[in-house]
């Protein structure tokens, strides 16, 4: 009978907690809700060491924050989640500690393609963003079958940032709009069925003297050496600014549009709110292009202690910048 009325009282506390809750996200919705909340995972180790707790505890307690407020934001309608999991800079930390962390990030990949997962459960698709080549293949494998399997979701948005940096993302763009541009440029050209006709003539022209004309002879008039020294000045810099038109139409420029789109996250809007625990306002090299128009927010609690009253203050916060931030869009 005891347990019987326990159970009735913690199912009693728990729906009115929910309805609670749902009830402060719907006044929230008056004001703009975020499309793209970004979170880095600060304060696993030292929350272990504050509570005394074994090695990596801290990290399995951050879990857990990180699947309640995966709950928040999709019940507010955010679309777009990205967590900083695991840097390229991670990987110099100790081999016990690194080995841990993929270890324990296999387990959660496994985890979330249960039916029973919060996954599931608010139909979110999940991206892997990084170099991946980096992983382990065993967990590089289970990344890529989590994306596949959810790859029919649309509901919501996962980016999970393993072995990520973003000066390595901006360079991985460039190299990738630099090798397009040349494809798709060799290939025009071979479909014209002159592939390097212009650069060879326009070469060709300025190594040539023309046919019937004599060193120190332009259009047949012989020219005294300072006036045929200007002479071909003028026409050398004629020369060179039409082999540049030339060359700019044989390889065009990269735009901004083609380093945006080979970016790691340019499947995803710009970040609107990037929330960093512990206190810290560094960015370490997450998200550098992404985030130029959103709010960081930097609450003191450990990324263990995050909790509701964190991302509440966060979208208040976000509500009253959101005038700036639509004024400076307009801008670009």
């Amino acid at each position: 009978m005891e347990n019987q009325s326990n159970s009735l009282v913690g199912w009693f506390c728990g729906t009115s907690i929910s309805y609670m809750r749902r009830f402060l996200f719907n006044v929230l919705s008056v004001g703009p809700i975020p499309n793209h909340v970004a979170f880095i995972l600060d304060g696993n180790r030292r929350y272990a060491r504050k509570w005394k707790l074994g090695e990596g505890m801290g990290h399995r307690a951050g879990f857990l924050s990180l699947m309640s407020l995966m709950k928040y934001c999709y019940e507010l309608g955010i679309k777009y989640l990205t967590i900083y999991a695991f840097s390229i800079d991670n990987f110099r930390r100790k081999p016990h500690e690194v080995k841990y962390v993929m270890d324990l990030m296999l387990e959660k990949i496994e985890g979330m393609l249960k039916e029973e997962s919060i996954v599931e459960q608010y139909g979110v698709r999940v991206y892997f963003i990084g170099n991946l080549k980096l992983l382990n293949e065993t967990v590089r494998t289970a990344a890529e079958k989590a994306m596949k399997a959810t790859a029919k979701n649309n509901r919501s948005i996962l980016l999970i940032c393993v072995a990520y940096t973003s000066t390595d993302e901006i360079v991985h763009a460039a190299q990738e709009s630099c090798e397009q541009i040349w494809a798709d440029g060799i290939q025009e050209r071979k479909l014209n069925g002159a592939p390097f006709g212009k650069i060879s003539e326009i070469i060709k022209e300025k190594e040539e003297v023309p046919d019937g004309k004599k060193q120190g002879e332009v259009n047949g008039e012989k020219l005294e050496n300072g006036s045929h020294e200007g002479k071909q000045e003028q026409m050398g810099n004629g020369k060179q600014e039409g082999f540049g038109k030339e060359m700019k139409e044989v390889f065009p420029m990269i735009k901004l549009s083609d380093i945006e789109r080979n970016m790691y996250m340019g499947l995803a809007p710009d970040v609107d709110i990037l929330v960093r625990t512990s206190g810290e306002t560094r960015l370490s090299n997450f998200l550098l292009w992404q985030t130029w128009n959103g709010l960081l927010y930097s609450p003191n609690a450990l990324w263990p202690e995050i909790g509701l009253k964190h991302l509440v203050w966060a979208i208040l916060n976000f509500q009253r910048a959101y005038p700036l931030f639509e004024k400076r869009k307009k801008q670009f």
